[in-house]
């Protein structure tokens, strides 16, 4: 697959924040896009849970504390 070398230095730059390799930040970004091509009405956020529970993860409600 080719990649402009303007996303693939975008995609490297991510992945120091991921922890993912090239590929594999790629590979994210595709899934998530084809998740929201096929679900228009679902958020990023919506898009990320739904998978986060179906691969089993419990996440921990955030309480927000007025400061």
């Amino acid at each position: 697959m080719n990649i402009d070398d303007d996303l693939h230095d975008q995609i490297r730059k991510a992945t120091a924040v991921s922890c993912r390799s090239i590929n594999a930040q790629a590979a994210f970004w595709i899934k998530i896009g084809v998740l929201a091509e096929t679900n228009p009405t679902l958020s990023f956020n919506e898009i990320i849970a739904r998978e986060l529970q179906e691969a089993g993860v419990v996440t921990p409600s955030v309480r927000v504390t007025a400061t």
